[in-house]
């Protein structure tokens, strides 16, 4: 099974799962009528809403390049990000109005044994299942696969601390703590909802690989830049699981094309073994002619 393949089956047993999750949690809260459990529930819904928008935007920017979109679909998982940053704030703001009501009269809890050890068990699948799907996605280079991860894990620690809470609501008979610790889940939940969309909003923008990336890859093109004189204006920006790199190679002047091109496809070919969906463009310059943008500066080869 290829990537491609692995990354799709994934973000599709992720609905799965998260339908399996939101029933249990919603039985919890059925069974005890917290409101706090109720808010738990409320989340789950947001994960199945969100792994199927995963779902489609995997499918879509795995889709090959064509006459509309050249340069691939890649940051179609950008946009099925962003989406799932707004359904989770969406579910924080259904629980606050939820708290409010539960605030002004606060009930005891109905069956809290078997309500809470459902609620556990669906959070120990979740736990394992965020970790499987954080891991894969960054392995693949997956913004909405790691993304749905994220959102799982936030949902993971919310049942934790609402279960903790809970616990010790029914040893003290202070009831008042189940809407206060939906409260603080819901307050939890916008804080995630905006690190996704933030996070998502810097894909869509272009964002430059980290300097860490940047020095490597700078690396990269001078280990396999032999014959060549210098780069300059090396550029590159971050499209889901694709990296496009683009720079200008100064040559001698009397170098032939087919010399210039030789180099060109070492340095192409070292990228790729070493960067995954790198996308290169290389620019080649005869010394007497090349040209420095401003404020930018040329890296030499020895």
């Amino acid at each position: 099974m290829n990537d491609k393949q692995k990354i799709r089956r994934l973000a599709a047993w992720s609905i799965v799962v998260a339908l399996g999750v939101m029933g249990l949690k919603f039985v919890a809260w059925w069974l005890t009528g917290s409101v706090a459990l109720y808010s738990d529930a409320l989340e789950s819904i947001v994960n199945v809403i969100a792994g199927c928008a995963a779902f489609w935007a995997i499918s879509v920017s795995h889709k090959p390049a064509d006459r509309d979109h050249q340069f691939g679909h890649h940051k179609a998982e950008y946009l099925s990000a962003v989406l799932e940053g707004v359904l989770i704030v969406v579910a924080a703001l259904l629980i606050l109005t939820e708290v409010w009501s539960a605030i002004q009269r606060p009930t005891p809890i109905e069956e809290p044994g078997l309500g809470l050890g459902i609620n556990v068990l669906a959070t120990i699948i979740n736990g394992f299942w965020a970790t499987l799907l954080i891991r894969q996605g960054r392995k693949a280079r997956s913004p909405a696969l790691e993304a749905d991860g994220h959102h799982v894990m936030t949902d993971v620690v919310t049942s934790v601390g609402v279960l903790i809470g809970l616990v010790g609501a029914i040893a003290t008979g202070w009831w008042i703590l189940d809407p206060l610790l939906a409260l603080i889940v819901a307050l939890n939940i916008l804080w995630q909802g905006w690190k996704v969309i933030t996070s998502s909003l810097s894909g869509l923008m272009d964002q430059a690989v980290p300097l860490e990336d940047h020095m490597r890859i700078r690396d990269i093109v001078s280990a396999n830049s032999q014959g060549a004189l210098e780069i300059h204006d090396l550029k590159t920006r971050i499209a889901g699981r694709a990296t496009f790199i683009e720079f200008h190679l100064v040559v001698n002047a009397q170098m032939s094309v087919g010399e210039s091109h030789a180099i060109c496809d070492r340095i192409e070919d070292a990228l790729r073994t070493e960067i995954p969906s790198v996308r290169v463009l290389i620019h080649v310059e005869p010394e007497d002619e090349a040209k420095l943008p401003v404020g930018t500066t040329a890296t030499p080869f020895a």
